[in-house]
């Protein structure tokens, strides 16, 4: 388990990069972790942040107190962290609203990511709150589903996530890291943006495009 000021150390070192850096640095050291379809429904900056999850679905939620789905992790959340939101329901309810928007602002959280369906993506957009998801609808979750777990495994796309991973999201997609594997893949994609940073400059100086983008570019994410 990392500390606090590792968690901190890898935060920033993720917002100095971009999805498609680390992206390509999942792929270099062999694992899962890029997710394609979910759209930046709201504020147009990149995100990057620890996780809690929660799932949503049809049943019964677990015995305790009744709150609404999204509270509990807005409560527990640190300024900086992302919620990840799993909605398989199959019911077009939202898996977040303009309440909770309103919560996860004032708590400081970097953003939303859901896979399944916000509302109220106008009044995010006026907080200047971050949501991904896969669509919007206006449908309120009362009364059609739940809130079955929190911070345990959820599904977004093919990739299992889990509370305690990362997450950077930008115009181009969202990508998870597992917490067990966040430095190497941190020190591959900080590679990664280095060497393509080199690229362009070379480009600007001159250089043919097909020099630059040869063989050794396509080889820079063999294993």
């Amino acid at each position: 388990m990392t500390s606090g000021v590792q968690t901190n150390d890898f935060v920033a070192r993720l917002n100095k990069l971009d999805a498609c850096a680390v992206s390509d640095a999942i792929d270099k050291v062999g694992l899962r972790g890029a997710v394609t379809g979910l759209k930046q429904m709201t504020a147009t900056r990149r995100i990057a942040g620890r996780i809690l999850t929660i799932r949503l679905g049809v049943g019964e939620p677990p015995p305790g107190v009744l709150r609404h789905i999204g509270t509990t992790a807005i409560e527990s959340a640190r300024a900086g962290d992302i919620i990840v939101v799993e909605q398989l329901s199959g019911i077009p309810a939202a898996a977040w609203g303009g309440i909770l928007s309103h919560g996860a602002k004032l708590r400081g959280l970097a953003g939303v990511i859901a896979e399944g369906p916000v509302r109220d993506v106008d009044e995010a957009r006026q907080l200047d709150f971050p949501l991904y998801a896969r669509g919007a609808t206006t449908l309120t979750a009362r009364g059609r589903i739940v809130e079955l777990a929190n911070n345990q495994p959820i599904r977004v796309g093919d990739v299992w996530v889990r509370a305690g991973d990362y997450a950077i999201a930008d115009s181009s997609g969202v990508v998870f890291i597992s917490q067990d594997t966040i430095e190497p893949v941190l020190a591959t994609a900080e590679d990664i943006a280095a060497r393509e940073a080199r690229m362009a400059e070379s480009l600007h100086a001159g250089q043919p495009i097909t020099e630059v983008m040869g063989a050794n570019y396509e080889k820079m994410l063999r294993r």
